[in-house]
């Protein structure tokens, strides 16, 4: 590996988020490194807390109907599987916006099924379903920014 080479890691490293990159070769080895305050602005890119605000708020006119189906929906809550992002991001349901939504409530999923978009860096991810059963509900507004391990739909095993 010539030094031109270690340069345009350097680059790549410092343009991802990628923390730590590590490269060997015979008799050759090299480890590429972030430095550490980089890393937090990752994070606070994507503050996902002001976007549900909102979501709450609208639901609170509704409250009053909404809160007599809110108490038999918590123990059915138990048996239900959430699909969470894998990724920071911006959450679409839709492939493209001409496009038909990915899986509304009540549809069933398949393993593997796609059931969301995530945008990331300028690259759309499908997320795929890892359980079979029925969409009990969609816990992200289209188009919403989302942080990893975030809850996005809810699912009825089947």
């Amino acid at each position: 590996m010539d030094f031109k080479q270690i340069q345009e890691l350097i680059k790549i490293v410092n343009k991802s988020n990628i923390g730590e990159l590590s490269i060997e070769e015979e008799g050759f080895k090299i480890t590429i490194k972030q430095k550490e305050d980089i890393a937090p602005a990752v994070y606070a890119t994507a503050p996902a807390a002001p976007v549900y605000a909102p979501a709450p708020v609208a639901a609170a006119p509704a409250a009053p109907a909404a809160a007599a189906p809110a108490t038999p929906v918590a123990p059915a809550a138990s048996n239900l599987i959430t699909i969470k992002s894998p990724m920071i991001g911006t959450f679409y349901r839709r492939a493209s916006p001409d496009k038909p939504l990915l899986t509304e409530v009540g549809e069933a999923v398949s393993v593997g099924k796609v059931v969301c978009i995530i945008e990331a860096m300028k690259l759309f991810n499908e997320i795929e379903s890892e359980v079979s059963g029925k969409i009990v509900k969609v816990l992200v507004d289209d188009a919403s920014p989302v942080e990893y391990d975030q809850p996005l739909f809810l699912v009825e095993p089947a």
